[in-house]
């Protein structure tokens, strides 16, 4: 196990010519002390968010389907649990690192916060690319996963969750395992289940729909009429293709989505519903008929109302910010823009809004799965669909009085929210001893 300061090492150009990828991290870091600034806090405490309270690194023995043992390296960041226990997802993925851990876990103390969801932020994963497994073994890799991480979760320490590379049998497994080991069924260690061993309702659509509500509620603020507000959305998987259909059922004129080989083009608008989802089909964006065919970069550059990033990380840079003539920038994946392409996008006069309110149904439907465990308690679909519309109108009431107030751009007036939450918490509870 390793804590404390963990550098990036990776820089970032700012001359907007040249730009190294941003590493998770180090745009965390840079969004925290530019954020501090607005808010009067106590140095100590934005120091001490600076680190994450632990990284718990463990190694993780597979026998292979051909009788070879291969060991993986797995992590589990755990940042700040001042509000509630740790919350965050686990990937299986080959890119998988310590910092990447540590960076997403702080968004997710930010974006727990911004919910007002009595949570802290938590990360992990392998490094492990899941298509080289066969589902017997991402399955033995899952258990034993669990078992090396059993002492440092639960549902009131920390609540791993399902993200790249992983799904809700992934979390049916790691949940069966824990529970194994500890003598009796515990659903409420792990949320984005199955509905059938204690899911809730409407989880795997959650990103994806917070996403649209609060493109919906964009749209609005600045005067566009929805029907007429044209939508492109990078990345059609989970979180892209909820969005794009939501959007597209409320009346917005979806004209350009993509995956990872590429992008479709209609001036006239999709029918979303007629695009097959990474989920339905993978990779099958470019077999749709359309009159235009983009690449993944020109999809960015698009000429639309709203744009909508829902892909992977570090996709808007420094060296294409100034290509993008979207009027607003919905963020739908984790750190889509990277800290020195948010300056030039607020020069542009781009509103962007960030991906810890955005995208943050994930963990709020999560927060509601969490505690139909606990109460052993179901809600129907209605009504999560209900409490989450409240949860992030609610949100984004609060981030927009900050935007008004001091005048603050839209990332700046959520972390403002978040840091004042947190803060305060801190504050209240002390530093011990």
């Amino acid at each position: 196990m390793s804590t404390g300061s963990l550098e990036a090492n990776e820089s970032n150009g700012s001359d907007g010519e040249t730009e190294e990828p941003e590493t998770a991290l180090e745009t965390a870091r840079r969004q925290l002390e530019h954020a501090a600034a607005n808010l009067d806090v106590e140095d100590g405490v934005i120091e001490r968010l600076k680190h994450p309270t632990t990284v718990h690194r463990v190694a993780v023995p597979l026998r292979r389907d051909s009788g070879e043992v291969e060991v993986f390296t797995g992590y589990r960041a755990q940042h700040d649990d001042v509000r509630g226990p740790y919350k965050g997802g686990l990937r299986f993925h080959p890119h998988v690192s310590e910092q990447e851990c540590v960076g997403l876990s702080m968004w997710m103390t930010w974006k727990c916060a911004v919910m007002d969801l009595p949570f802290g932020g938590g990360k992990g994963g392998i490094i492990v690319d899941p298509k080289d497994l066969s589902e017997g073994e991402k399955e033995r890799l899952t258990r034993r996963f669990a078992e090396e991480l059993r002492k440092f979760i639960g549902p009131k320490k920390d609540i791993p969750a399902p993200d790249m590379g992983t799904d809700s049998q992934t979390m049916a497994w790691f949940m069966d395992a824990y529970s194994m080991q500890e003598g009796e069924t515990i659903p409420g260690v792990v949320t984005g289940k199955p509905t059938a061993v204690g899911g809730s309702e409407g989880r795997e659509e959650s990103p994806g729909r917070s996403v649209a509500i609060i493109a919906r509620q964009a749209a609005e603020y600045y005067d566009y009429d929805l029907e007429e507000t044209t939508v492109a959305v990078q990345g059609f998987g989970s979180v892209g293709a909820n969005a794009a259909r939501l959007l597209d059922d409320w009346g917005a004129n979806v004209v350009s989505v993509s995956d990872v080989n590429g992008a479709i083009y209609d001036p006239d608008g999709l029918d979303t519903h007629a695009v097959p989802s990474h989920e339905e089909e993978p990779e099958a964006v470019m077999s749709h008929d359309a009159p235009e065919k983009l690449s993944n970069e020109k999809i960015l550059e698009l000429d639309v109302d709203i744009l909508i990033p829902a892909a992977i990380g570090n996709v808007i840079t420094a060296e294409n910010a100034n290509d993008v003539e979207a009027d607003i920038v919905v963020e739908g994946a984790n750190g889509p823009t990277t800290f020195a392409a948010d300056s030039i996008l607020e020069e542009k006069g781009v509103e962007v809004i960030p991906d810890i309110l955005a995208n943050a149904g994930g963990v709020t439907v999560s927060y509601f799965e969490w505690l139909q465990d606990i109460n052993r308690r179901k809600w129907s679909l209605d009504r999560v669909n209900e409490e989450l519309e409240e949860k992030m109108l609610s949100a984004w009431d609060d981030v927009r009085e900050e935007v008004e107030a001091d005048d603050l751009s839209w990332r700046d007036a959520a972390y403002t929210v978040a840091l004042s939450r947190i803060a305060e918490a801190k504050s209240v509870r002390g530093l011990w001893p």
